[in-house]
């Protein structure tokens, strides 16, 4: 796999890594799947700090401390509800990535793990979020200066057989 990027099936709130992304909703006040995961793991400090930040527009990222997570940030980044492919959604999740990269680098942060954004119950197909998803890191890195070690983290066989795939095969 190319340098610099990692894959590995688990529990994101487990990372010790300088910020993991929060595939969030547009209130940042928690939610299902990894975002309740978060939430749970943090602790209720971080639904606080999420309130101050008034929401956050669809392909945007915003970030808060960690509190009782490993990782000493969390990026929240809110991905698009898939409506065919016909909205713009492509371009929205691709952003969700780039922006979190972004606030990565503008605190000079060396790691960053991702989960899937988008693919739980916004619809996202999950073949076509994770091309997307490597396309964007990959392009990213590519600038001197900015995040060294990026994750994906993957929570079942599926989604981790197709990152890998589409790793192995763009290398």
């Amino acid at each position: 796999m190319t340098t610099g990027i990692t894959l590995t099936r688990g529990d994101i709130t487990t990372l010790e890594t300088d910020a993991i992304v929060n595939a969030a909703n547009r209130s940042l006040l928690g939610g299902g799947g990894v975002d309740g995961a978060i939430h749970r793991a943090a602790g209720p400090s971080l639904l606080e700090a999420c309130r101050k930040l008034n929401g956050c527009e669809t392909g945007q990222a915003k970030i808060t401390e960690g509190f009782r997570l490993p990782s000493r940030y969390v990026i929240h980044a809110v991905g698009p509800v898939w409506r065919g492919g016909q909205n713009d959604e492509a371009r929205l999740l691709r952003d969700c990535y780039i922006n979190s990269l972004r606030l990565a680098a503008e605190y000079r942060l060396k790691s960053i793990a991702f989960p899937n954004i988008s693919t739980g119950v916004y619809g996202f197909p999950k073949e076509k979020a994770a091309g997307i998803a490597i396309d964007a890191v990959r392009s990213f890195m590519k600038a001197p200066g900015t995040v060294e070690q990026v994750w994906f983290v993957v929570f079942d066989p599926e989604n981790e057989q197709i990152y890998r795939t589409i790793l192995e095969a763009k290398e």
